[in-house]
């Protein structure tokens, strides 16, 4: 990337942001999946190529999934990256208290340390994981003969989303939240009727993340092929995106500042290369090579508006900031 990385510093000149880092990835054979994802900025050069060689090892190593040279799912990979960094932070956390109860215990060998009962553990703190990545999702369920509302609340890292023709990231968050009736088989145990009844049920977002990722569902299995079929639906991601589907009904607004993008006409082969906001300018990364964009190229990832096209360069997951959290 020698010439490509002089070629992005001329374009940004004196507006390269201080202390930023714009590095392409090598590929080790099909870990684009990985590169797409992957941001490193703590280089002492502004740009250039970093071989993450241990970090793909360690990868195959705890993971057999991405053991092999097939082609991998980004998405498969962003969420067991957030997993496995949210075990590997509540390990360290727990370890670091382990050490400072063995050194009071020492001090003080009389009884509980700080008034905490014998046996009893407190739970761990958010990691930055959970500060940045997750939100809320609570499942509202109303029996439809007594009325009575049954909430249950989980927790998500990122929000995968059922795609149509022509349609839009709202559209798909609305679909996402619509009212479902259950009937017949799938009939709803409600504890106050102590019976099956008909219900209805919704889902809502109760508490927003600060960074809203959104997994847009590419690949659909088709009964009759017998296989796994990409979806290149044309789906509208705005730069500006109001999310509606609050338990509260606000309008929360959030900003696009990242999307990987999957190249190629099926799930088990293809590319993938993203784009990302830094500082108001738009980057285009694809593995070693770094190069300045703009932002109207975003709309080149929408999808295509017929089922049958040559166009494969698909926005298969969006990464949004909350625009509350900035201010």
């Amino acid at each position: 990337m020698g010439a490509a990385s002089s070629r992005l510093e001329k374009a940004l000149g004196e507006q390269f942001p201080e202390g930023e880092r714009y590095f392409g990835l090598e590929n080790f054979g099909n870990t684009c999946y990985c590169n797409s994802v992957l941001q490193i900025s703590n280089q002492k050069k502004k740009t250039g190529v970093i071989a993450p060689k241990r970090f793909i090892q360690r990868l195959k190593k705890q993971n057999e999934i991405f053991r092999s040279y097939m082609h991998q799912d980004a998405h498969e990979f962003l969420n067991f990256l957030l997993n496995e960094l949210v075990d590997i932070l509540e390990k360290e956390h727990n370890a670091a208290r382990e050490s400072l109860q063995n050194i009071s215990l020492q001090k003080n060998s009389n009884g509980p340390i700080n008034g905490q009962a014998n046996g009893s553990h407190k739970e761990l703190p958010a990691t930055w994981v959970h500060k940045c990545f997750q939100g809320i999702l609570t499942n509202e369920t109303r029996c439809l003969r007594c009325e009575t509302v049954t909430d249950r609340d989980e927790t998500f890292f990122d929000l995968s989303l059922d795609i149509e023709q022509n349609s839009s990231i709202t559209s798909c968050l609305k679909n996402f939240s619509s009212t479902e009736t259950l009937n017949a088989e799938d009939k709803f145990f409600c504890d106050k009727c102590c019976s099956l009844q008909e219900a209805q049920k919704r889902m809502k977002i109760k508490k927003p993340p600060n960074i809203l990722v959104i997994h847009l569902k590419r690949f659909k299995y088709i009964e009759q092929l017998q296989r796994y079929k990409k979806l290149s639906y044309r789906v509208v991601f705005p730069l500006e995106l109001k999310l509606l589907n609050t338990v509260d009904n606000s309008d929360l607004e959030y900003s696009l500042f990242a999307v990987v993008v999957h190249v190629g006409s099926g799930p088990n082969h293809g590319h993938y290369i993203s784009l990302v906001k830094s500082h108001n300018h738009w980057l285009f990364f694809d593995d070693e090579n770094v190069e300045m964009t703009d932002e109207s190229m975003v709309q080149a990832f929408f999808g295509s508006p017929q089922e049958f096209s040559g166009n494969t360069d698909n926005g298969y997951i969006l990464f949004y900031g909350s625009l509350a959290e900035k201010s």
